[in-house]
């Protein structure tokens, strides 16, 4: 008797590993010849989703672990991120920024949509160097409120191996409610991210510059070019390690005032609360090189829902 695998086997048993593999096709090609294909198909069945019940757990989880790590992802989600920059000469900044991600598959192509919403920032004095404000206004006092809000869309191609990518245009809004929290400008300029996600996690970069084209003329022009390397390696029962670090340059400084580089790194976990999947993170960053207006050091924490399709 040859035994053959019918659709529902093909489609769960790929979550096994290669040994539970072959002990079942040995076991199905064992059964006595009196068993009819029906009856074959049957008992192999309930055998690969008896093996299988873990592994489908860690098949999904995994799934799901890289398309978080996957900037331009077809997977809808809603990150909340609440960066504290400290060390500042005129004292701490804080910024909780709402960054909604809306993909649309059209034909073989993804276009997603990802906005940054500084819903709240809160800047005590000057501050630069920092990617919502490149070069801040001076003020005598803490000042709260919203920051500009910058929207980018990236195409990418749905289907891509080994090398993921997707290129688009970028725009900042100048939606600061206080000169201080924002450029007063309008800018906007090319962005494109790559990246590649082996077994073990994922690694890659985005790149992002924007030119200002209007706005207030007594305010400094934005030239500002923003990088961000970024590596997660995976661990056990959905914990990662993370770096993530966010550089930026603004060109139009003077000589020794254009980097802020950071340099640290993080932890994370994939949860759930109910039925909704979670993704939060914490990391710290030590900024080795930055203008003299700029924090320090920050400390990020991220959570992060997520609907997958």
């Amino acid at each position: 008797m040859r035994f053959t695998m019918n659709a529902t086997v093909s489609s769960v048993i790929i979550c096994l590993n290669k040994f539970q593999r072959r002990w079942f096709v040995e076991s199905m090609r064992a059964l006595p010849k009196s068993f009819n294909r029906r009856g074959t198909t049957l008992i192999g069945t309930l055998t690969v989703l008896i093996l299988s019940f873990s592994y489908l757990s860690v098949c999904t989880a995994d799934d799901l672990r890289a398309k978080v790590q996957n900037p331009v992802s077809s997977m809808y989600s809603l990150p909340l991120k609440l960066t504290v920059d400290s060390g500042a000469p005129n004292g701490s900044a804080y910024f909780l920024n709402a960054n909604p991600v809306i993909p649309v598959t059209v034909g073989d192509w993804n276009l997603i949509s990802r906005a940054l919403i500084p819903a709240w920032v809160s800047v005590d004095g000057y501050i630069e160097g920092t990617p919502g404000i490149p070069q801040g206004q001076p003020a005598n006092d803490r000042k709260s409120g919203l920051g500009d809000i910058n929207y980018s869309l990236f195409v990418s191609p749905n289907k891509t191996k080994p090398f993921i990518w997707g290129l688009g245009p970028s725009i900042s809004l100048p939606t600061a409610t206080e000169s201080s929290l924002g450029s007063e400008k309008w800018s906007a300029g090319p962005t494109g991210v790559i990246l590649v996600q082996p077994g073990w996690g994922t690694y890659g970069g985005l790149v992002r510059h924007l030119w200002s084209f209007a706005g207030d003329d007594d305010r400094s022009d934005v030239n500002q070019t923003l990088l961000e390397p970024f590596v997660n390696y995976n661990l056990a029962n959905g914990w990662y390690l993370i770096s993530d670090m966010i550089i930026t340059v603004n060109w139009d400084a003077r000589s020794g005032q254009q980097w802020t580089i950071p340099v640290g790194g993080g932890a994370g976990k994939l949860f759930k609360i109910g039925s909704l999947p979670i993704n939060a993170r914490l990391e710290v960053y030590s900024n080795v090189e930055k203008p003299e207006g700029a924090p320090d050091w920050q400390v990020v924490f991220t959570f992060q829902m997520l609907f997958p399709k």
